[in-house]
């Protein structure tokens, strides 16, 4: 039986990358899915693709999400997931990031949309799913990232907005237990995914592949992931076989955190030996 079959799941920033990825797995698992994001040409784009719903949201404005609320309420009748995918790095446009020269402007928006959105997402989520009937579970899912467990230097907006949603994350979880709602909470934690946010970090040909082994190198696994990799373990996270999981993180890394991987001693002709 598909693991997702008939629920109702709205994820943000499914027009490409990760969100779209965990859209698909969720079509395949037997969820009725509506895809969201800002960028409507590659929203609905995805959510043709799939067969799903589509609704435009910016994730940072709340009367959209009030919008979305009752368009889902409407359409399907209720919801019972919610993936919080949306987000940016504030590199895009080549920006300084770093402590000493991030502005407060570029600051402000980074945290509007990974950490505002979010708290949003998951204000509207509980309102909403506190309709279903007691006792039916519900699931809410953020996207944080390693860069919520770790300093970057460079990126220190998004890290430490990342942060914030890893620490959110429990405290809806902890909510939820305490008003005694069926709803889990939990965060999964990417690394070195290969997803269109690495295109301002890895740049153009010349030099992009010793780029890309440079970024790969320290990962234990010694490769990059994969957004259909994130969306494996989105599903077990909105699926009921997760049903004793909430205020968890789930570190989706090629093992960075769990530290350096010594390399594999090699015979005569690269054979391990």
């Amino acid at each position: 039986m598909p693991r997702l079959l008939n629920k109702v799941a709205l994820i943000t920033g499914a027009g490409r990358g990760i969100g779209a990825a965990i859209a698909r797995a969720f079509v395949a698992e037997g969820a009725r899915v509506i895809v969201s994001d800002i960028d409507e040409a590659g929203g609905r784009a995805t959510a043709e693709a799939l067969g799903a719903a589509w609704i435009r949201l910016d994730v940072r404005d709340e009367l959209a999400w009030i919008g979305a609320m009752a368009r889902i309420l409407d359409g399907f009748g209720r919801l019972d997931v919610l993936v919080n995918n949306a987000g940016i790095t504030g590199l895009e446009q080549g920006a300084a990031h770093d402590p000493e020269h991030a502005t407060l402007e570029q600051w402000q928006a980074v945290h509007r949309t990974n950490l505002d959105g979010v708290f949003l997402g998951c204000k509207h989520a509980l309102r909403t799913m506190r309709r279903r009937p007691p006792g039916a579970p519900g699931a809410i899912v953020n996207l944080s990232s390693r860069s919520g467990l770790v300093g970057i230097p460079a990126a220190a907006a998004y890290a430490s907005s990342k942060a914030a949603v890893r620490n959110h994350t429990k405290s809806v979880a902890l909510y939820c237990a305490g008003q005694g709602l069926a709803i889990r909470c939990n965060s999964i934690h990417p690394a070195a995914v290969l997803t269109p946010m690495w295109e301002p970090m890895l740049g153009q040909e010349p030099g992009r592949a010793e780029r890309m082994a440079a970024f790969v190198a320290d990962t234990p696994l010694r490769r990059f992931g994969t957004p259909d990799e994130v969306a494996a373990v989105a599903v077990l996270l909105a699926s009921d076989e997760s049903a004793y999981v909430t205020g968890a993180e789930f570190h989706v890394d090629g093992g960075l955190l769990a530290g350096a991987a010594a390399a594999p001693a090699r015979a005569e002709g690269g054979i391990a030996a």
